[in-house]
């Protein structure tokens, strides 16, 4: 399942997946598959990524 709700996150940091790895400590790949929906992530990365994005894990790794 796409997370279009981290894309929309990071976009609205005007954030580049680039930037997003470098401050998470992976590549722009793996954030590329998570947002693909390819790449299940582990708890502490989706924290990581919430901490960056200001959001909760709720807001981005939640599904509806």
């Amino acid at each position: 399942m796409k997370n279009l709700r981290l894309k929309a996150a990071r976009a609205s940091l005007d954030m580049s997946q680039q930037d997003l790895a470098d401050r998470v400590g992976v590549s722009r790949q793996t954030i590329n598959a998570i947002e693909k929906g390819d790449y299940n992530p582990t708890i502490n990365l989706c924290i990581a990524i919430c901490k960056v994005l200001n959001k909760t894990l709720d807001e981005l790794f939640w599904e509806t």
